[in-house]
């Protein structure tokens, strides 16, 4: 496939715009875009011609249930699927983290949540609590120097990781970030506090 973007001279690095936090991505993203001089463009991906414009994709948090939902209404599911078997960068962000997954628990069986499957490992929905119960902490992230705040809001965690997917974080004992090759699945909100970092290394794995 001929990616558009690179037609028009710059990168269009997209974050799906069907629900959850949306505009918070995209101004982090323009913060992480500005920091490296990119020559990229961070846009909203609502429609199957929005995704093939893009050359990378953030699933951000908001109801994971919901959100799959909606990728499928949108005729975007399969599309996503197909871009990622192209190589397309992919971070998916607290709900985002768990449609990444190959497995879910008891919860996303439930509601019956469609997966997206692009990572190996599992994950557990709402295993810190609920809303009242968010907070936030200081992680450490592999290829990061310093600490980096990670906000915590209904969130998710990873319960095992295998085969070519590898732990970047954990809290205490439980995994929060994991990498496999261009795609990434964080159970915390990292467009929240401010710091780009995360999807500065994102923006450079395309």
């Amino acid at each position: 496939m001929i990616n558009l973007s690179c037609i028009l001279g710059y990168v269009k690095v997209g974050v799906l715009a069907v629900q959850g936090d949306v505009q918070e991505h995209l101004d982090i993203l323009e913060k992480a875009i500005a920091s490296l001089g990119f020559s990229a463009k961070a846009t909203r991906i609502r429609r199957k011609q929005d995704l093939e414009e893009a050359s990378a994709l953030i699933i951000p948090g908001g109801e994971s249930t919901t959100i799959a939902r909606l990728l499928q209404q949108n005729y975007l599911f399969d599309p996503v699927l197909k871009r990622a078997e192209e190589g397309m960068p992919i971070m998916g962000t607290c709900a985002g983290c768990i449609l990444m997954a190959k497995e879910g628990d008891e919860e996303v069986e439930r509601t019956q949540t469609r997966l997206l499957s692009l990572m190996d490992m599992a994950v557990a929905r709402n295993a810190f609590g609920r809303q009242r119960e968010s907070f936030e902490a200081d992680l450490t992230i592999s290829g990061l120097s310093g600490d980096f705040r990670g906000v915590f809001i209904r969130a998710p965690a990873i319960t095992r990781v295998w085969g070519d997917c590898f732990v970047l974080s954990r809290l205490e004992d439980t995994i929060v970030m994991a990498r496999q090759e261009a795609r990434f699945g964080l159970t915390f909100h990292p467009e929240l506090w401010g710091d780009a970092r995360i999807h500065e290394i994102f923006l450079e794995s395309i």
